[in-house]
């Protein structure tokens, strides 16, 4: 979650939250949102929804991306995620690409021959533009692919060449509608590429300032990919800059990294902290939202029905 105040002509980011769930963890396995990541998600609105009345937002957004674009309790999942004061809209892959190319361009400019990585946890955006023609969406989020091909603990040398060979065949297939074009510069967002950013510099306290910019060679790619791969979870946890949380999906997220740079034929990522949330934050800013007392309102409507 993102919460900004409008100063002038322009929004800043006041709060930045985020907490990992692994919403999609048995989504390939059951078609479904398992339970504990039910429960886990719902208790997160829950927190968000306490932080937004405790800072006074008047306006939100709050979009669903691809695990719930799939899972046959999605409607289950809205139902409870209304309960808890906020309405959930689902968007499409071609949307979240848009968005998060927007979001992007909020934080610094872009230039011709661009192409942006967004790691998500159920699937994988590549943009190249903001037209839906220019990105491609894949179901091979870090999530996804742990509950495919899980990893021990510390992993096994074939489990990441397996997972490693998964991915670039699903990236080379995924993204033919690119064909051999050339680009000049892979943009990377989201926490797999963030958090190698805060990795590279040994950061202690996350700071976005730090991380918009950072350039990650290959080669520290490559040696980020062999050193996590030969640690546990709880010694990936003690890196500086890892997130609680992400310690068994950066494994995924790395792999599938190198995987694009291979495929586009790219010495390097440049890392980006804004992509999605600010894309989503513009959009409120433009479109409007939903409006705070919109969601209680209607819930004490519902309520009243109930009783009535």
């Amino acid at each position: 979650m993102i919460v900004a105040d409008r100063l002038a002509e322009r929004t800043v980011p006041v709060v930045r939250l985020r907490r990992i769930v692994g919403m999609g963890r048995a989504l390939r396995e059951t078609g479904r949102i398992g339970d504990a990541e039910f429960a886990a998600a719902a208790e997160v609105l829950r927190e968000f929804r306490r932080e937004m009345e405790r800072l006074g937002v008047t306006r939100y957004r709050a979009c669903g991306t691809a695990c719930l674009r799939e899972a046959s309790n999605r409607d289950d999942f809205l139902r409870a995620a209304a309960a808890e004061g906020i309405v959930v809209e689902v968007i499409g892959s071609g949307e979240e690409a848009r968005l998060t190319w927007n979001g992007i361009r909020t934080a610094w400019n872009g230039r011709d021959g661009d192409l942006v990585m967004d790691i998500g946890g159920g699937s994988v955006e590549f943009a190249a533009g903001p037209r839906e023609c220019d990105s491609v969406s894949l179901p091979v989020g870090v999530v996804v692919i742990g509950g495919l091909l899980p990893i021990s603990d510390p992993p096994n040398p074939w489990e990441l060449r397996a997972v490693g060979y998964y991915a670039g065949c699903r990236i080379e297939d995924g993204t033919r509608r690119f064909g051999r074009r050339k680009f000049r510069r892979l943009i990377g967002t989201a926490g797999t590429f963030t958090t190698l950013a805060a990795m590279e510099q040994g950061m202690t306290r996350y700071d976005p300032d730090r991380i918009n910019g950072v350039v990650v060679p290959a080669a520290s790619v490559r040696r980020w990919a062999g050193r996590l791969g030969e640690m546990t979870d709880a010694e990936r946890l003690r890196i500086p800059g890892m997130e609680k949380g992400r310690e068994r999906y950066i494994v995924y997220g790395v792999l599938l990294a190198l995987a694009a740079m291979r495929r586009f034929r790219l010495d390097a990522v440049t890392v980006s902290d804004a992509g999605l949330l600010e894309g989503i934050l513009g959009g409120i800013e433009r479109n409007g939202g939903t409006t705070a007392w919109e969601t209680d309102r209607g819930s004490r409507r519902e309520e009243k029905c109930r009783k009535g």
